[in-house]
């Protein structure tokens, strides 16, 4: 596991692309994993990273208490995700059926290929064609940033976002979320959320927000992403 050199573009990217879909580096809560990430960073992400920018600033809120979060501090190199190791051991039938790449499909020319030869090599092909036909589909997903607005000062924000995240739909996962000051004692929530974009839409998300109109005034957009 781990993010390689985080400090580097590429590991900006790899920390950003891991949070596209997780609002903490481990778990549902903020944990030791996120102040190990977090200290390894000697500052905020670009702004064009845009997940990891939004985990950075969330985890930063943090600072006067992240001694007390749970969990107990790893290596940085044991998070991130999983690296996928290849095998390239020619002589290792197992390597073979395991990994696409390591597959032997014609054998040697130097050898006169045997009957055994010839049918493992059909086996090998078949199973080949077997893993390409069963890799699922590239599942189109969006990060959006929702600004949703109360009525007055006196809303009460709590309920008003626990209303937004009682919304539960099939491809829609909320992240992290904060109060904004828009004048005059009145805030904003902005909050975050990935949606698979064939199932999920900002209209369907608008309409059910402002559904809740005793506490919601009004819903934007403030950004969309592709992922």
């Amino acid at each position: 596991m781990g993010f390689g050199d985080i400090k580097s573009p590429a590991g900006l990217k790899v920390l950003n692309d891991y949070l596209a879909d997780k609002s903490y580096i481990e778990g549902y809560v903020p944990s030791q994993a996120d102040v190990v990430v977090f200290e390894a960073l000697s500052s905020p992400p670009p702004s064009d990273l845009f997940h990891a920018l939004r985990w950075y600033n969330h985890i930063r809120s943090y600072e006067k208490e992240k001694s007390s979060l749970p969990g107990v501090k790893k290596p940085l190199g044991k998070y991130g995700p999983a690296e996928i190791e290849d095998t390239t051991a020619a002589d290792s039938k197992a390597a073979a059926e395991e990994d696409d790449d390591d597959i032997d499909l014609f054998g040697s020319d130097e050898e006169e290929e045997s009957e055994e030869a010839k049918r493992i090599k059909e086996e090998r092909l078949a199973q080949y064609e077997a893993k390409k036909s069963k890799k699922p589909a590239l599942i189109a997903k969006s990060s959006i940033l929702l600004d949703v607005k109360p009525w007055d000062d006196e809303t009460d924000m709590a309920k008003l976002e626990e209303c937004v995240r009682s919304i539960s739909m099939d491809g829609l996962l909320w992240g992290s979320s904060k109060l904004v000051p828009v004048g005059y004692g009145i805030k904003k929530l902005q909050i975050q959320c990935v949606v698979e974009d064939d199932k999920v839409g900002t209209d369907q998300l608008e309409e059910l927000i402002t559904g809740f109109e005793d506490f919601v005034q009004s819903m934007d957009v403030a950004a969309f992403n592709k992922i």
